[in-house]
């Protein structure tokens, strides 16, 4: 395992913390699943979870998974779930530092309100401090 450092501002990210608005979150993630059906038939099963709260590093916080007799098509629609999924679920995330400073990661594609297809270290990414409750 290697720890993630912040290229931005320097600092070794220690945890992750999600917040989500859960209706709408399920709401969009059931959307995704009903598109990839429809624009991929051959698609036997989708799953999509993300995880909200206190997220380790080096753990998994969403997964994608998509059955399908082709290869193809099952790699496809997991691209179109992430992005999609990033551009329109309603989930935030914090990422929390050595010595206990905390900021917010505002998400590209949620911001554009388009899949961006870009890497996940995309300097489009901005960050904003959190201010503790």
């Amino acid at each position: 395992m290697i720890p993630f450092v912040n290229d931005v501002i320097g600092k070794k990210v220690v945890r992750l913390e999600y917040e989500g608005y859960t209706p709408m979150a399920v709401s969009e993630l059931r959307k995704i699943c009903v598109t990839i059906r429809e624009k991929w038939p051959d698609v036997v099963g989708v799953a999509l979870f993300h995880r909200l709260g206190v997220v380790e590093v080096a753990e998994a916080s969403v997964i994608v998974a998509v059955s399908s007799p082709h290869r193809r098509e099952a790699l496809e629609a997991c691209a179109f779930a992430i992005d999609t999924l990033k551009a329109t679920v309603p989930i935030w995330k914090s990422e929390q530092y050595e010595g206990d400073s905390r900021m917010w990661k505002e998400n590209v594609e949620w911001k554009d309100g388009a899949a961006v297809r870009s890497s996940c270290c995309s300097s489009k990414r901005v960050m904003r401090p959190v201010e503790d409750k």
